[in-house]
């Protein structure tokens, strides 16, 4: 049965019993721009944004969604999240600057990170972003010294490590005592930094940010940090701290195989803002405002990757490897997390499963492998393999291994594509080498 739950919206088999996305099949658009290819359905990325947007506004009107830009960002999609009234957080000066040059606002950017530099920092302040969470002492003094240089007061949140497990993979959990993010509340880090943070002089905090990890199928660790997190906030009231901003982050999860159901956005919404209010009217706190950072939920479900099938190796008693022209390269996530994914025969999509295959990549390591032991229809090369749920850290995360160059990037909608990304050449692999 074909994966319905974990394809874009508009996903469907056509009449021929091959995959269409956005009313586009996965052969032409495979003949048009080659493969690897990263499709990127219109429709379901703006659908995802306004449930955001409505489930949350609709608990507590005083919400800003901001899309995580890590998850994957470029011009053509900064518009897009722009134009469904999303704000957007930033890691980087790269992903800054390419905010600068879609023309968002950059009244609603967050800019996130562990050890932002000296020139990221500046290139905030010249550029009048709304907010920086500061995530080191070291950052704490940095920031409001440019500040003061450069004439300006910033806008800050700082970032908190409540000591909540969000029960995801180790790599991509952030809000635990162990890890290199935010001030820890169990150590006394965090009251110092909110101490500090209001006594300099070029600097304004305006509130607290905790982000627990990714991706978070639970919605209790939510309401646990929720309330703990602004416990602690109103320790500091009569200090001169003022909660006119709070942020829980993002991590919240998508479906990456039929079996994965993750909690519905109307979920996560009334466990964060039914925490929130109760917390703040128990605490007597004006409630603040709530900012929400949803990445992998709005571009993860729209994005699919089709690959070719290339050499097919079989091991008699052993396993069948199905070779095809990508790999860790465009999809780090199976190496690097162990994730799991569905795989579709995108040219057979209605044939039943008939044979255990091994999905490999072409990468140059034996941990290529982006499925393992799956039943697919009987595979020939050329057939086309599609991978859904890829819209998000595929592409972010994707690499030059073995100098390959890195796949392009189609938009599709109401059975037309168009490219946002060109593939790159191998031009491009040489493009900053100095002979």
């Amino acid at each position: 049965m074909f994966p319905q739950s974990v394809f874009p919206d508009t996903a469907q088999i056509d009449s021929k019993g091959e995959l269409s996305i956005g009313g586009c099949s996965a052969s032409d658009l495979a003949d048009e721009y080659g493969t690897p290819v990263y499709v990127l359905d219109e429709e379901t990325l703006r659908a995802r944004c306004r449930s955001f947007i409505d489930e949350f506004r609709k608990l507590y009107p005083n919400t800003n969604v901001s899309y995580a830009s890590k998850a994957y960002i470029n011009p053509a999609l900064a518009r897009i999240f722009q134009e469904e009234g999303m704000g957007f957080d930033v890691v980087s000066g790269g992903e800054l600057a390419t905010l600068i040059a879609s023309e968002v606002s950059t009244g609603e950017i967050y800019f996130h990170g562990n050890n932002k530099t000296p020139q990221e920092l500046s290139e905030a302040l010249n550029n009048s972003i709304g907010w920086v969470v500061v995530d080191s002492f070291h950052e704490l003094r940095l920031l409001d010294q440019l500040a003061r240089e450069a004439g300006k007061t910033q806008d800050i949140l700082i970032r908190v490590s409540p000591g909540v497990d969000p029960h995801t993979h180790v790599y991509t959990t952030t809000g635990v005592l162990d890890s290199k993010f935010g001030f820890s509340i169990q150590t006394g880090h965090a009251a110092e930094a909110v101490r500090m943070g209001l006594a300099a002089e070029n600097l304004n905090l305006r509130g607290l940010h905790f982000h627990l990890g990714s991706p978070i199928f639970e919605l209790e660790p939510y309401r646990v940090a929720t309330e703990l997190v602004l416990k602690f906030a109103a320790e500091f009231r009569e200090e001169g701290l003022e909660m006119t901003r709070f942020s829980p982050g993002g991590g919240f999860a998508i479906g990456y195989t039929r079996d994965q159901e993750p909690p519905p956005v109307s979920d996560y919404a009334e466990t964060i803002v039914s925490t929130m209010t109760a917390t703040c009217q128990e605490l007597g706190m004006e409630p603040p405002s709530l900012v929400i950072e949803p990445g992998r939920a709005i571009i993860g479900p729209a994005g699919v990757a089709l690959y070719r099938i290339g050499a097919i190796k079989d091991v008699p008693g052993v396993r069948k490897f199905v070779s095809v022209d990508g790999g860790m390269g465009d999809n780090i996530r199976p190496a690097l997390y162990q994730a799991e994914y569905e795989v579709v025969a995108a040219t057979k999509a209605n044939q039943e499963p008939g044979e255990k295959v091994t999905i490999a990549g072409k990468y140059c390591e034996s941990g290529d492998l982006l499925a393992s032991d799956i039943m697919l229809p009987s595979l020939e090369s050329g057939d086309l393999l599609a991978i859904p749920a890829a819209g998000a850290y595929c592409p972010s995360m994707a690499s030059n291994y073995n100098m390959n160059p890195r796949p392009p990037m189609v938009l599709v909608k109401d059975g037309k594509s168009r490219l946002i990304r060109r593939r790159e050449s191998y031009q491009d692999l040489m493009h900053c080498d100095v002979v």
